[in-house]
C-alpha cells in the first residue's frame, strides 16, 4: 500500500504547520492507555482514559496551541515485594489535536478515568469581499500590454 500524502494537493494552501503536527502526532502513537471519547450533547465531548492505578500526582494534563497531552508517569515503590506482577508501572504520553472551537471545560480523576471534558464553540462563518483593483481604480500592479498594444 503506497503513503499518499494529502497535504500535496494544490488546493490546500498553508497547511504545512497541521502537516508536521499530524506526522508529530502519528509518530507517537501506542494504545497505552485506552481511551474513549464520548459525545455528551450537541456542544460538549468527554475523553476518558484508563489509567487504574495512577494517582494525580501521576498525571499531567497540558494544552499548547490546539494540541492536548496527557502524560503519566507511575514508578515502582521498591517496599513493595510481588509475588507476581501482572499489572505494570509504566509511563505514557497521550497527544490529541483538538479542532478550532473546542476548548477544554477542565479535568477529573474518578474510579480509574482521568476524564477529560471539551465543549464546542459554535463558530460564525465568516465571508469577506475581496476588492478587485485595476489600474483606473489606483492600483499600483504591474499590467502587461494586449497583443494588439504591442504590434503598435
Amino acid at each position: 500500500m503506497s503513503n499518499i500524502n494529502s497535504f500535496n494537493n494544490p488546493f490546500l494552501l498553508g497547511f504545512e504547520e497541521f502537516e508536521n503536527m499530524l506526522l508529530q502526532i502519528s509518530k507517537g502513537a501506542e494504545n497505552f492507555p485506552p481511551y474513549n471519547i464520548e459525545q455528551l450533547d450537541d456542544e460538549h465531548l468527554r475523553l476518558s482514559l484508563a489509567v487504574a492505578g495512577y494517582k494525580e500526582e501521576d498525571l499531567e494534563v497540558s494544552l499548547e496551541e490546539k494540541q492536548l497531552t496527557i502524560k503519566g508517569r507511575q514508578t515502582n515503590d521498591p517496599n513493595r515485594h510481588f509475588l507476581h506482577k501482572g499489572i505494570s508501572s509504566r509511563s505514557f504520553i497521550k497527544a490529541f489535536v483538538l479542532a478550532d472551537g473546542l476548548e477544554i471545560k477542565g479535568a477529573s480523576l474518578e474510579n480509574g478515568l482521568l476524564n477529560i471534558d471539551l465543549k464546542k464553540k459554535i463558530l460564525q462563518k465568516k465571508i469577506q469581499k475581496i476588492t478587485i483593483k485595476t489600474q483606473k481604480s489606483g492600483c499600483d500592479c504591474l499590467v502587461l500590454p494586449t497583443k494588439g498594444e504591442i504590434d503598435e
